[in-house]
């Protein structure tokens, strides 16, 4: 059996991955009272019914503080009991969140109290901590559409094979922020920048001419060459130390040249070494190639 845990604030999408993950044959739940999931998973252990062999259960803020702060001790037990389990949790940032509730209109939970909407995401925050905190994977979907938090969800958590890592190679830009769910983090705003060679500006670092360039310059693949090595050294005591997750993020200024041909030479460098390797750039302002 594998079960998925997914939790998060209001607002950050975890309906959409619950909708997700019954489209890809899960029998879901949203909404489950914590203090019932021992019960439920009990149940649905014992039946053995093949339509609960993948499920996942939707836990949000709407409950008793102390059940919520059960949830992590919880999957530890069933781990040990040999039951697949691993915990999801989404997040986006307070302004973001501020933006969607403003645009749908809709009510936060935990508004019902009579409290106001920043108000009731702090709150949200406090409860939900002890679930973030335990999460196997925080995914960041400020910056994502709901087709791309589909993609991610299919790609990293149901393709992921049992017993091995997802690795996320993300290049980002710093004048966007630095990913809260990465990992590591490598800034390779010190590397040349083609940006600066007129034609290069409007390509990436997708793109031939772009990767010829950087080919060029030694400082760059010593960056490559030190961050490969040390990725090689930590990467698999991460993985023996039963991380299922792992996201590797390098940056530059704009996020379209340095960060995402690094980006790419490491996924490919990487690929199949450890376990399939992902590649996202958050920040690239033409998606064409993806």
């Amino acid at each position: 059996m594998r079960l998925i845990i997914v939790s998060g604030l209001s607002g950050s999408g975890k309906s959409v991955a619950l909708n997700m993950l019954e489209d890809l044959d899960y029998y879901c739940v949203d909404n489950i009272p914590a203090g019932l999931l021992p019960g439920f998973i009990a149940y649905t252990v014992r039946t053995s019914e093949p339509a609960y062999r993948l499920t996942a259960v939707g836990v949000d803020a709407r409950n008793r503080p102390e059940d919520l702060d059960d949830v992590p001790q919880l999957v530890e037990g069933l781990r040990r009991s040999g039951i697949e389990c691993e915990m999801l949790f989404l997040r986006a940032g307070n302004e973001m969140l501020l933006k969607r509730f403003s645009e749908t209109r809709r009510r936060h939970p935990l508004s019902r109290t009579g409290i106001g909407l920043q108000e009731a995401l702090e709150q949200e925050q406090r409860l939900l901590a002890p679930l973030a905190n335990a999460a196997d994977l925080t995914i960041d979907t400020s910056r994502l559409s709901v087709h791309e938090l589909r993609e991610l969800i299919r790609e990293r958590v149901v393709e992921r094979k049992a017993g091995g890592p997802s690795l996320l190679f993300q290049s980002f830009a710093y004048r966007h922020g630095v990913p809260d769910d990465a990992d590591f983090v490598f800034d390779a705003r010190s590397l040349p920048n083609p940006y600066w060679e007129p034609s290069l500006r409007d390509h990436t670092g997708r793109d031939d001419a772009v990767a010829q360039f950087m080919d060029r310059h030694d400082e760059a693949a010593r960056f490559l060459a030190d961050v490969t090595a040390f990725l090689e050294r930590w990467l698999p005591s991460l993985v023996r130390s039963n991380r299922s997750y792992l996201t590797i993020a390098v940056g530059c200024t704009g996020g379209q040249h340095r960060s995402v041909y690094l980006a790419e030479k490491l996924a490919a460098h990487f690929n199949g070494r450890l376990g399939r390797a992902l590649i996202r750039h958050r920040d690239l302002a033409s998606r064409r190639h993806e």
